[in-house]
């Protein structure tokens, strides 16, 4: 029987809110946020008790064309100071650093030199080794760090097993479980947190828990896997981030009943910058081609292609994801 960790009226001083906006959503525009829009975040951010923001990647610019993308994709220490200056605030910053995609012996300075407070390691379950380096190096510099290990859906139990047994002799802050495809149901989304919660028993580490919403369930298995003790949770406004989009940050901010959090600012946000967004033509959002994919258990490509495409011949897109002929 799962032991729940407080109730709907409670408030828990563990949780930890995170903004991941501008880094999930910059899969959807390729990082092509204004500066305006990022600071206005930034400021609604501090004022509804949001505990720490995602500015985006610290993507290695050997591999990247610069060209290609807003300046979110590289999260160069200068752009960030331009929105945060030194950050003299309560809210920390965090970016994402991806295995094998970043330089981060080289692009990383001492914490004591950037305004960033966390870096989060993301790879999948067999990269573990590879990120616990990534991991040992920014711990060294004075960052703190965690690791999302991504497409958690399709990590048997052995295998994540043993990921969280080298991990917990990592220096990691903060474990995350990644729902990349959006394939979990609370009832796993619940198990799978059980199992991380029960293997970092005796140390400080946290466990965190990353939605998509392919199967409109961003919202509920981030409340689940709250009420099974995971305490850093990610959300993003109106759930803008790629394919079917992540659980609704202002939809986490009302749940939540600790008085420091409040969605009202937000509101503001979303009215002006919102629907703007949306009049440029970027898209995210729960559809069927999303859905689909979420039953299969499968990367979303497919179906954000079929998105691009403005298709809308569900059926066949369903027989094609079947092989059927």
């Amino acid at each position: 029987m799962i032991q729940r960790k407080g109730t709907v009226l409670s408030s828990r001083n563990d949780i930890k809110v995170f903004d991941v906006t501008v880094r999930d959503g910059g899969l959807c525009n390729d990082f092509a946020f204004t500066d305006e829009f990022v600071r206005a975040l930034y400021q609604a951010n501090l004022k509804c008790g949001v505990d720490y923001m995602e500015f985006g990647y610290r993507a290695d610019k050997r591999i990247l064309e610069e060209a290609r993308f807003g300046k979110w994709k590289f999260c160069r220490e200068e752009d960030l100071r331009t929105i945060v200056g030194n950050n003299d605030t309560d809210l920390k910053i965090a970016v994402m650093a991806d295995v094998g995609k970043c330089n981060y012996k080289a692009d990383f300075l001492p914490k004591s030199e950037s305004v960033i407070d966390m870096v989060r390691v993301a790879c999948y379950a067999d990269q573990i080794p590879t990120a616990i380096e990534m991991i040992e190096h920014l711990h060294a510099l004075g960052y703190e760090t965690a690791c999302n290990i991504m497409a958690i859906s399709k990590v048997g139990t052995a295998e994540l097993s043993q990921a969280l047994t080298l991990l917990c002799h990592s220096p990691v802050d903060v474990i995350y479980l990644v729902d990349s495809f959006g394939a979990l149901y609370p009832e796993n989304a619940c198990q799978l947190s059980k199992l991380c919660i029960d293997a970092v028993k005796g140390t400080q580490k946290k466990i965190g828990f990353h939605a998509h919403n392919n199967q409109n369930l961003a919202f509920a298995n981030t409340v689940e896997t709250l009420s099974c003790g995971v305490s850093h949770l990610d959300a993003t406004v109106q759930s803008l981030g790629r394919g079917a989009g992540n659980c609704a940050l202002e939809l986490l901010l009302g749940f939540l009943k600790n008085p420091k959090y409040s969605f009202l600012e937000l509101l503001k946000f979303i009215e002006t910058y919102i629907p703007a967004l949306r009049a440029e033509g970027v898209c995210w959002g729960y559809d069927l081609q999303y859905m689909f994919t979420g039953l299969l258990n499968r990367h979303p490509r497919e179906a954000i292609e079929f998105t691009a495409e403005k298709r809308g011949d569900y059926f066949e897109f369903y027989r094609s994801l079947l092989d059927y002929n």
